[in-house]
């Protein structure tokens, strides 16, 4: 309609009668075959004001090749107001809602705020009896993005792709093998966690979550060759000291680096380490 009255706007056709066409009005043969999905825009405001008002949740898996613990799907929790992100690893999907409840006891102790609205999907390890009856009990409201509009969740989605693919990079760069997505997968978000800018804002997560600037000096070069003093054996007094192993990341629940040792084929923390 308003490309015909455009034409008999400006006269550029003749034969076209006089006709006032509305504007913007649906034509029921033009919706059947030419209607397309709705477009999703980008907010220029914040529409949360701190932490815990709503977190943004989804599940990426299985992969088909098991980490080193076992784990097939990873479960990623993003916070709305700083964006700082969580992965929970997880063996099956039913293990959502357990791991889900201990994720809110832990951080909400921390934090003193408590979640008021979590968004997902209809997947069913998220929209379970499970889920609905302990959001009743906490006063949480379950929000869910449409039936086929993976767009409304789009938070959580960007951000599992932001992962996988910073992953998939390092394992490629370093040739490691697949068994490692798990260690590469949480390294990542670690390092998002403090690098990233929260738009608008104009800071990190971390500092948005923790109240002070990240430090990254003592961030390393992944998969980069490292010796790890050997603290565990009883050692004669020739054997050698160290071990032989690659950094894979940083440990989440206190100050050590994530290390492959070579020698036992098993990954530990340990502060005790020299790094090539």
């Amino acid at each position: 309609m308003d490309f015909i009255s455009q034409l008999n706007k400006d006269e550029l056709v003749r034969g076209l009668p006089k006709i006032n066409f509305q504007k913007y009005k649906a034509c029921e043969s033009c919706q059947m075959g030419k209607q397309i999905k709705n477009s999703f825009k980008n907010k220029n405001f914040i529409s949360t004001s701190r932490p815990f008002e709503l977190l943004h949740m989804d599940l990426f898996g299985p992969s088909r090749t098991p980490s080193l613990g076992g784990k097939s799907y990873a479960f990623v929790i993003v916070d709305d107001f700083s964006r700082y992100t969580w992965v929970l690893f997880l063996s099956q999907k039913n293990e959502a809602f357990y791991e889900f409840s201990k994720f809110c006891n832990k951080v909400q102790n921390e934090k003193c705020f408590t979640i008021t609205c979590i968004r997902s999907d209809h997947r069913r390890e998220f929209e379970n009896i499970d889920f609905e009856d302990y959001c009743n009990e906490h006063g949480i409201n379950h929000n869910f993005s449409a039936l086929r509009t993976l767009q409304q969740n789009r938070v959580v989605e960007r951000k599992n792709r932001t992962l996988q693919e910073m992953a998939r990079t390092m394992l490629n760069e370093n040739n490691l093998p697949k068994y490692f997505w798990a260690e590469a997968v949480n390294t990542s978000c670690y390092v998002l966690n403090r690098i990233l800018l929260r738009p608008i804002l104009k800071k990190t997560p971390y500092e948005l979550w923790k109240n002070k600037k990240p430090n990254i000096s003592y961030f390393k070069v992944f998969r980069c060759k490292c010796f790890i003093l050997n603290t565990k054996d009883n050692l004669g007094k020739f054997d050698a000291k160290s071990d032989v192993g690659i950094f894979l990341g940083y440990s989440t629940s206190n100050k050590a680096f994530r290390v492959f040792n070579k020698r036992t084929m098993v990954v530990e923390g340990s502060i005790h380490v020299i790094f090539l």
